[in-house]
């Protein structure tokens, strides 16, 4: 099997060589007597981040399942602990175990597990140990030594291959490797627990899910798992798993990261969100934007559904932690059967009380907090994961898909597109009368206050470009004011013309494939000023968590 990452060398001497090195096929010989080294510490500035996170607990109250329900999400939570580590491996270069043992404090043992390796994911990937260098933007999906150039111009075929390793052959030359290859062994380890996992699903849908699931992820083909995820509508448990997103990837945005969750459905509030999916087309129609970037349907089989998380793993766990989830990613099925949408209530539910709220107390104008509530929390993140329905997947010339025309910048634009059309869903839905709960204020300033907490997971994110990205724009358009003090306030009126404006700029550029345009727009408006810097030191000062962390497993579950 092809690895990077060579685990017959020491820690020390991984620290030295992993940045240079790593991704050469090397042959290693008896080692020599170990280089000197100096002792991995914090950098300087370090130790202030080491509690920007908040533990919650990850339980539930299993009584109502039964026995084989158990011990199925004890199977589900192995497959995801697999999926955790295949994730480490595209994420960084050295073991994990033998990289974490290496560290003595606690805190720092633990921060570097959240951030999986010594890169700060919430700083902008500083690092914050010291013997590291940058963070790859490739991570480990290409050679460290790769230009963009050299990859665009080698003989891969499909350069934007979700599921494939770029590593280089005997003689340097760049080869694609599939994922089934390189990480035969744990993705056959996790096909056959999701295999074992089939035959105690009560439910046929989901047993026939894992089942198609566990074969895609030993011969990459996960279109008919995808398919099959589609049509699951009343199932307890519920299992997201493989390779999906991309946004590790800030090179090209090509590769899929591995990750998982472990749900269980929330059937009451599940039953609140039901009707929206069916307000898909009108909305696609009513876009603020010319009529040929709106022409593709959605498709209107998409559901909006509430979960309680028990099990995060791999990029969904590494750094920030995903409140919602919008899939499949892969365009045809969104434009055959549209997506599903997750809430995860219960870490939206820890990151509202323990994060926004005590950042509207500090700079949200007091006229203006009681407008902060959880539901309208809820629902702009909501909106956010059915907004990646709406708006346009394929280029107007014909060429290919949104994503492959923009590269990196194409998951940072689509997160800015998703949250701005969250926005305007909301404000046409109020006047539908289709939400009954809150008023348009409830739901602008909330958002406000929630950029704020999003802007603080730093701007070298896709999330974290398309906040600045938002930020800026409003700001320029008068869509809020801040006083002497460093209180915001929302005008409600410009809000509702910035969010028109931002909305036509997106769509444009994303039908266009503007990746020129993209990259201006990011340059230009990606960036954290100085006023805002300052205003985000406050939230620091305070000792306001950035993000929750979580104590998770099947201790915790007490299965």
């Amino acid at each position: 099997m092809i690895r990077k990452n060579l685990l017959a060398l020491t820690l020390s001497a991984l620290f030295l060589t992993a940045c240079s090195d790593s991704s050469k096929q090397t042959q290693v010989t008896s080692p020599q007597a170990p280089a000197k080294v100096e002792k991995i510490e914090l950098v300087a500035d370090a130790e202030e981040r080491l509690d920007i996170y908040f533990p919650v607990t990850l339980t539930a109250d299993l009584s109502a399942y039964s026995e084989n329900q158990k011990n199925m999400l004890s199977l589900l939570i192995d497959a995801s602990k697999i999926m955790d580590d295949l994730f480490w491996m595209q994420a960084f270069s050295q073991p994990k175990q033998a990289f974490l043992d290496a560290l003595d404090d606690p805190k720092v043992r633990q921060f570097a597990e959240i951030n999986y390796g010594p890169w700060d994911r919430l700083n902008g990937d500083k690092p914050f140990l010291t013997q590291t260098q940058a963070k790859p933007l490739g991570a480990q999906f290409y050679p460290e030594d790769m230009s963009k150039e050299e990859y665009l111009a080698s003989d891969i075929k499909r350069k934007d291959n979700l599921y494939s390793m770029v590593s280089r052959d005997e003689k340097g030359k760049l080869i694609a490797v599939p994922y089934s290859e390189y990480f035969a062994d744990e993705l056959q380890a996790a096909a056959d627990l999701l295999l074992e996992a089939s035959k105690l699903a009560e439910n046929p849908a989901f047993g026939n899910y894992l089942t198609m699931r566990a074969e895609a992820l030993i011969t990459d083909k996960y279109q008919p798992s995808d398919f099959a995820w589609m049509q699951m509508k009343d199932n307890p448990i519920e299992l997201v798993i493989g390779p999906i997103e991309t946004y590790e990837d800030q090179l090209f945005g090509y590769r899929a990261a591995f990750e998982a969750y472990v749900l269980l459905k929330d059937l009451s509030w599940s039953e609140r969100l039901a009707k929206y999916a069916a307000y898909l087309p009108e909305l696609q129609h009513g876009l603020p934007v010319a009529d040929e970037y709106k022409a593709e349907m959605p498709g209107s089989n998409a559901d909006l559904n509430a979960y309680d998380v028990i099990y995060y793993a791999g990029h969904s766990n590494a750094g920030s932690k995903t409140i919602a989830i919008n899939l499949p990613n892969d365009e045809e099925v969104q434009l055959k059967n549209g997506t599903r949408r997750l809430q995860l209530k219960n870490a939206m539910q820890a990151k509202f009380e323990h994060i926004l709220v005590p950042i509207s107390d500090l700079l949200i104008t007091p006229e203006q907090r009681k407008h902060i509530t959880f539901n309208a929390f809820f629902a702009n993140t909501m909106f956010h994961e059915v907004a990646h329905g709406l708006g346009i997947k394929n280029t107007l010339d014909g060429e290919g898909t949104v994503r492959g025309a923009l590269k990196e910048h194409a998951s940072a634009l689509e997160e800015g597109k998703a949250d701005i059309l969250g926005l305007y869903m909301v404000e046409q839905l109020l006047k539908k009368g289709a939400i009954s709960e809150g008023q348009l204020e409830d739901y602008y300033v909330t958002f406000m206050a929630g950029i704020f907490r999003s802007v603080r997971f730093g701007a070298s994110s896709a999330h974290g470009k398309a906040n600045m990205i938002r930020f800026n724009f409003f700001q320029e358009m008068g869509a809020f004011s801040r006083d002497e003090n460093g209180l915001y306030q929302v005008n409600m009126e410009k809000m509702g013309e910035a969010i028109a404006a931002l909305s036509e700029v997106i769509l444009t550029l994303q039908g266009d494939g503007d990746y020129q345009g993209v990259s201006q727009l990011v340059a230009d408006k990606g960036i954290i000023k100085d006023v805002l810097a300052e205003d985000l030191q406050k939230l620091t000062d305070a000792n306001i968590p950035v993000d929750i962390t979580f104590k998770q497993g099947k201790e915790v579950l007490r299965l």
